[in-house]
């Protein structure tokens, strides 16, 4: 039978058949063979997607292999976006993953356009490896209202591994707030959130009198596990809503029309690849200290008034 091997499509890895089982289906013997495609879940999907050839046809899950065979690997070609437009802080980026800066407002990805995911194709390099994504993909979650770091993977073989990092909880992740209150000192919270353990643990930077609030608190915050809204859930609980959490905050006293005060201000992991620890830093939005300053200056007013 001569090769039919898709002209347009990008090739990825090729592999011949040295040595297998007798009678091993194509999808029992890749497992473990490829660089680009390391899960049985991504094998299965691979198949389904026409992106593997067995000696120049295209292979289906029940077909065997035999010694000699040659197996080849395309580019997904059903992947199909549109390159959403923004301006976006590349924090980190090698060959494996990229560490970007996610704006507030935008969710990471999802049913809809504007997505940090479909900004990321024009703000990073396609990796060289072999098992390169064809658009880089976002290994975790950052509330839509939420600033900050967000980790990319850009290889399936760092987004298996990052996903395995995050499951084991292998991440130290860093967050900055203002909440409403008077809180100090440092310590952990730790009610479940839809019947899951969850931990966050706390520490006070500083507080602030206020005139709308009394007194408002900045915070850092590292959660240890990662359950939907997590934060905002456990300081609404305690008392000290986030500034601007029109979801969890107190009904009819919270900010308007300023955002969520909460952003991804720091992460730590080791690389999934080289092993080395990474550690990123960023600043908090100039929003947090432009709220801070005129919640002085308001505070100054009102001494002020009473002074006279």
């Amino acid at each position: 039978m001569s090769e039919q091997y898709p002209a347009q499509n990008h090739e990825i890895e090729c592999i011949q058949v040295d040595s297998c089982l007798e009678r091993t289906r194509i999808y029992d013997f890749l497992l473990g063979k490829l660089e680009s495609i390391t899960s049985r879940k991504g094998i299965k999907k691979a198949l389904s997607r026409n992106q593997i050839y067995l000696n120049g046809v295209l292979a289906k899950s029940g077909d065997y292999v035999q010694l000699g065979d040659v197996i080849k690997v395309y580019e997904n070609q059903t992947i199909a976006y549109k390159a959403f437009e923004i301006e976006l802080n590349v924090i980190f980026e090698d060959n494996e993953l990229a560490v970007v800066e996610k704006p507030a407002g935008i969710p990471v990805s999802g049913n809809t356009f504007k997505t940090l995911q479909n900004a990321l194709p024009n703000h990073l390099q396609k990796s060289t490896a072999k098992d390169y994504l064809p658009i880089p993909l976002p290994v975790h979650r950052l509330d839509a209202p939420t600033h900050g770091i967000v980790i990319v993977a850009k290889t399936h073989g760092s987004r298996v591994a990052l996903g395995r990092m995050f499951e084991n909880r292998e991440l130290t992740k860093y967050y900055t707030a203002i909440v409403q209150g008077q809180l100090e000192g440092k310590g952990q919270l730790n009610t479940k959130i839809e019947e899951k353990s969850a931990l966050t643990y706390f520490k006070s930077i500083a507080v602030f009198p206020s005139v709308r609030n009394e007194w408002i608190s900045l915070l850092e915050l590292s959660p240890f596990t990662g359950r939907k809204h997590q934060l905002r859930i456990h300081l609404a609980r305690l008392g000290f809503p986030i500034i601007g959490d029109q979801a969890y905050g107190k009904k009819g006293d919270t900010l308007k029309h300023k955002g969520l005060f909460l952003a991804a201000t720091g992460i730590s992991f080791h690389h999934p690849m080289t092993n080395k620890k990474l550690h990123f830093e960023i600043e908090a939005p100039n929003k947090f200290n432009r709220f801070l300053e005129r919640e002085k200056r308001w505070v100054e007013r009102i001494e002020k008034q009473k002074g006279l």
